[in-house]
C-alpha cells in the first residue's frame, strides 16, 4: 500500500462518523416530533396498535451508529497503516 493511502481511509471514515452521528441526530429529532404528535392526539390507537405503519425513527438512529462504527474501525485502520509505514 502506498504511503498516502493512510490519508483516503481516514477520510472516508471521518465521513462516515460524521454522517452517521448527523444521522443518529436526525433520527432521535424524528422520534421527538413522532411522540409529541402523538400526545396531542385524543386517541392514541394507532400508538397502542401500530397502525397505519410507520416507519420508525430507530432504524434511523441504528443505521447511524453502524455508520459510526464503520467510520471508527476505518480511522483505527488508517492511523495504524499511517503509524507501520
Amino acid at each position: 500500500m502506498p504511503l498516502h493511502d493512510w490519508f483516503i481511509l481516514m477520510g472516508t471514515g471521518g465521513l462516515f462518523v460524521l454522517l452517521g452521528l448527523a444521522v443518529v441526530i436526525w433520527g432521535k429529532s424524528e422520534e421527538k416530533s413522532y411522540y409529541d404528535s402523538l400526545s396531542t392526539h385524543a386517541d392514541l390507537r394507532e400508538f397502542l396498535e401500530h397502525q397505519p405503519q410507520q416507519p420508525q425513527p430507530v432504524a434511523l438512529k441504528i443505521g447511524g451508529w453502524i455508520a459510526v462504527a464503520v467510520g471508527l474501525a476505518m480511522l483505527a485502520m488508517g492511523g495504524a497503516i499511517f503509524l507501520w509505514g
